[in-house]
């Protein structure tokens, strides 16, 4: 199979491209609309400055060539939630050129996107058929939202590289903070171009497009699904026809929507309303200057500076509120421990939860207070946990807690090995197992920790129990 993705990313903008409309999402229905949104007589819109920036962004971070000339165009089709009759799009001269993304796939392979162009537009309404059981209605509260258009080369193989793709981009996008990546509100979509071929043919076959997709998930079973349609077509001797498609998310199948249109369906033509975008090279060096360290780049200085793994570094570096939560706490403590806590104890609670680092119970500061005191020798690993519970439900001073609760680690030599006499008195048979096999000492330090309620030095428990024995 050949894929190719067209992914439309909503521009984080408090108001939309060509009015100062809000973009409040679940407003009332009709509620975000400009004169120019409703296409009154006369309105002329008004580029949104701020909406542009951000498109230059997100090309500087896909590693993309901002054009310096950029043109808005019409494209002209009917649909009732579309008030002017056309979409203000671009089409000859869009605002970012070709590009390129690196998408891990595991295992050491990455695969390279090419990023064709990204082209600002405006968004369409909504229609709703579910409401009236002989009307359609029509909320015009998206219309004229800023749109990023991310066109890729056919450069992707499988439903699992496509994903990937789309992943990435939210990714990047999210750390520069051009598009907030929320598919479940449908600020981020994706218009999926397949076509299969022979193995080891050059030649494309014809390409079906599916429309508005809004889960990687999705996206991948509707890949999967259309690729095999196709396939079926070719081995019984049919031809694939040039169609948009659905993807029906209950049945799991494709189904068509409607001939494919070409460009010139569309009769595009220069936008009469809005001039030409003419964007300085200082105007593009300074946004150069704010783009944040970019995820590829901050998970290579984390293993290298942290001396974690790979995969550690992938999962910290997901979102990049976790990557700044992880250097806080491993600044000046050990990397491989703080990631380790945050990614099986902090992480691991708060999906539990259903709740995000910046709900967190546990702050940076409150989790490195704990890490300080294991690695002190005041807590151990077990007492920490119970810390890291209480802190979590209670909140409080790590140390204060630990203090007040009387959860300091025994570290008195002298006490714990009267606790480990007393032990040894109480089960010499053990004792003399543990002698013949040194594996049989593990029955004691249990019982040691149990005995000190888990606060005795499990270092110095093992050094005396293990010394013991050897006499």
């Amino acid at each position: 199979m050949v894929l190719g993705l067209e992914v439309h990313a909503q521009v984080a903008s408090n108001a939309k491209l060509f009015s100062a409309a809000s973009t409040e999402f679940g407003a009332e229905p009709n509620s975000n609309v400009d004169f120019v949104d409703a296409a009154m007589p006369g309105m002329l819109p008004v580029i949104n400055e701020f909406c542009v920036e951000q498109a230059i962004k997100t090309g500087l971070a896909l590693n993309a060539e901002v054009n310096r000339f950029s043109a808005f165009d019409r494209k002209n089709y009917f649909y009732p939630d579309l008030p002017q009759g056309y979409q203000i799009s671009q089409f000859y001269h869009p605002v970012v050129g070709g590009g390129e993304v690196s998408v891990n796939m595991g295992g050491g392979t990455e695969r390279r996107v090419r990023i064709d162009h990204i082209h600002l537009e405006q968004d369409a309404g909504k229609s709703l058929h579910d409401m009236d059981p002989d009307l359609s209605l029509v909320d015009l509260n998206r219309t004229g939202v800023a749109l990023m258009e991310i066109v890729s080369l056919p450069d992707m193989r499988g439903p699992d590289e496509a994903a990937a793709f789309v992943l990435k981009l939210r990714q990047i996008m999210r750390y520069v903070g051009s598009c907030d990546g929320n598919m479940q509100n449908g600020n981020l979509r994706a218009d999926v171009n397949i076509s299969v071929r022979p193995i080891g043919s050059r030649e494309y076959g014809t390409r079906c497009e599916i429309k508005n997709m809004n889960s990687t998930r999705f996206i991948q079973q509707a890949i999967e699904y259309e690729a095999r349609r196709q396939v079926a077509i070719l081995e019984d001797g049919g031809l694939v026809q040039q169609e948009t498609r659905l993807f029906d998310t209950v049945s799991g199948k494709t189904r068509s929507m409607r001939s494919k249109e070409e460009s010139h369906d569309y009769r595009y033509f220069p936008c009469p309303d809005l001039l030409p975008l003419n964007i300085s090279e200082d105007w593009i060096s300074a946004v150069g200057n704010e783009l944040p360290e970019l995820p590829d780049c901050k998970v290579k200085r984390f293993v290298r500076d942290y001396g974690i793994t790979e995969y550690d570094a992938d999962v910290l570096a997901a979102e990049r509120e976790n990557a700044d939560f992880f250097e806080k706490v491993a600044q000046g403590r050990n990397g491989k421990q703080a990631a380790n806590w945050i990614i099986n104890e902090l992480f691991g609670r708060l999906n539990k939860e259903n709740l995000s680092i910046a709900t967190t119970p546990v702050s940076a500061s409150q989790l490195g207070a704990i890490l300080d005191m294991l690695e002190s020798g005041e807590i151990s690993g077990k007492i920490a946990k119970t810390v890291f519970d209480i802190v979590w439900t209670e909140g409080g001073d790590p140390s204060v807690v630990v203090e007040q609760r009387g959860l300091r680690q025994v570290t008195d030599i002298a006490a714990i090995e009267s606790v480990v006499d007393q032990i040894f008195s109480e089960h010499p048979e053990q004792v003399e197992k543990a002698r013949q096999n040194p594996r049989v000492a593990g029955f004691f330090v249990g019982q040691v920790m149990k005995a000190t309620g888990g606060k005795a030095n499990p270092k110095t428990v093992n050094e005396l129990i293990s010394r013991k024995l050897s006499h």
